[in-house]
């Protein structure tokens, strides 16, 4: 398995296996796919280089891929920041989260981010154990916070310091 930085070419493995969330899961609150444009956008928005997004290849495929977002735009905030780890059906089980994080984590550490936030949908146990794996601790729960498929959805916030 390699990981890498992502290219604009990637970008419709990256939402190919997003947009399966978006439409059937629930680790995702976005309930629409998004638009080429707004993919390209999503893309640029990396920080100058802060939020990187990473994809994972094996055999040729792409299995999963991984980002930093900002957590938020005031100055204060600058030393945190949320990931995002997906990883295609067919890849689940073999390390791939887990290579993409250590990836994210290592180069969220480069970029001077030294608090890196997950927020984890309940009901989803592989996501959980990945953060817990690797070092998140829960910090709270947001209690009925979001609504899909008909479903009303707690969320774990989780946090882990890079060190």
């Amino acid at each position: 398995m390699v990981i890498r930085a992502a290219r604009e070419s990637d970008l419709p493995g990256v939402f190919a296996i997003y947009d399966r969330e978006v439409l059937h899961g629930t680790c995702t609150f976005d309930t629409v796919p998004k638009t080429e444009a707004e993919r390209l956008e999503w893309f640029r928005a990396d920080g100058g280089g802060r939020y990187p997004i990473l994809v994972a290849e094996e055999a040729g495929r792409l299995a999963g891929w991984a980002r930093l977002y900002q957590w938020s735009p005031r100055p204060a905030y600058a030393r945190a920041a949320e990931n995002a780890v997906y990883v295609d059906v067919a890849f689940r089980g073999r390390g791939v989260g887990r290579a993409l994080m250590d990836e994210l984590l290592r180069l969220a550490y480069a970029a001077g981010i030294r608090v890196v936030i997950a927020r984890v949908v309940e009901g989803n146990p592989a996501s959980r154990a990945l953060h817990e794996a690797m070092g998140f601790t829960t910090i709270g729960v947001m209690h009925q916070i979001g609504e899909k498929f008909g479903r009303v959805l707690d969320v774990r916030m989780m946090e882990r310091v890079v060190e």
